[in-house]
C-alpha cells in the first residue's frame, strides 16, 4: 500500500485541453452527438490508464454563442462527463484567451506538469476576432511547447485557421466527413497521450503511434447522415 500511495503522489500532471466548437451548425447531422461520444470514449481510455509516471488531466473549453470552461482541468478519473449542446455563433477568439489563461495559471497547470496537449475541433468560421488571441496563445510559454492537434468537421471548416493553430509547417489538419472519422481522430489523440503517459520521457514526442491520415476521400453531401456507432 505504501508503494502504491507513493506512486500516485509522485505522478506528474499531463494536461489535455480540448477546444470544442459547439456553435449551432454542430447541431445538424449528428455532429455534436459524435463529438460527445468521442470525448466520452477518450475519457474512458484515460481513466483505464490509472496513474504511474503521469496523471492524465482533462479540460474542455467550448465556444458556441459564448466561450466557457465546460469542464475545468481535473484528473480524468475524477471527471463526470456532461454532454455538450450546440447553439449560437463561433467565438473562437474568446475560447483561445480562456485556454491561454488556464495554461498560464500555475494554480491550474502546476509547474510540475508535463507538456500539455491542445486539441482544436471546429466545423466553421470564427465570428469574433481570433487572430490576436491565437498569437497570444502561441506566444505563451506553455502553449508554445504544447502538442497541438486540429480537426475540421465537414466542408465549411476553416482549414487555414486550423493550420495556423498548429503553427507547424509539417502539421496536418485532420478532416472528418462522418461520425466514424470524428471518433477515429479522438482515438488517435488518445493513443498519443497514453503513449506519452507510459513513456520514460513524457515530454518527448511519442514514436510508437500509427500515423493518422490528415484527410479522407468521399462525398460531403451526406455529412454524418445515418450515424452508426
Amino acid at each position: 500500500m505504501a508503494l502504491k500511495e507513493f506512486s500516485v503522489s509522485a505522478a506528474r500532471p499531463l494536461p489535455v485541453i480540448l477546444l470544442a466548437d459547439v456553435s449551432g451548425s454542430m447541431s445538424v447531422h449528428g455532429k455534436i452527438d459524435a463529438l460527445n461520444r468521442a470525448v466520452s470514449e477518450m475519457l474512458h481510455v484515460f481513466v483505464s490508464e490509472g496513474t504511474n509516471r503521469a496523471e492524465i488531466q482533462v479540460a474542455v473549453v467550448t465556444f458556441g454563442g459564448t466561450a466557457a470552461v465546460h469542464q475545468p482541468l481535473a484528473p480524468a478519473r475524477e471527471v463526470t462527463w456532461e454532454s455538450m449542446t450546440a447553439s449560437g455563433t463561433t467565438p473562437l477568439g474568446a475560447a483561445l484567451d480562456l485556454t491561454t489563461g488556464m495554461l498560464e495559471d500555475k494554480t491550474i497547470v502546476t509547474s510540475r506538469a508535463y507538456r500539455p496537449t491542445l486539441v482544436l475541433v471546429s466545423d466553421g468560421q470564427p465570428n469574433d476576432e481570433w487572430e490576436a488571441p491565437l498569437e497570444r496563445l502561441l506566444e505563451s510559454p506553455r502553449a508554445s511547447k504544447a502538442f497541438r492537434f486540429a480537426m475540421g468537421i465537414g466542408p465549411d471548416a476553416d482549414l487555414d485557421m486550423l493550420r495556423r493553430f498548429l503553427a507547424d509547417p509539417e502539421g496536418r489538419v485532420f478532416q472528418a466527413e462522418d461520425a466514424r472519422q470524428i471518433i477515429e481522430f479522438f482515438r488517435w489523440v488518445s493513443m498519443s497521450v497514453v503513449s506519452r503517459s507510459r513513456s520514460a520521457s513524457p515530454n518527448a514526442t511519442p514514436s510508437n503511434v500509427p500515423e493518422l491520415k490528415p484527410s479522407v476521400t468521399g462525398s460531403t453531401g451526406d455529412l454524418l447522415d445515418g450515424l452508426e456507432f
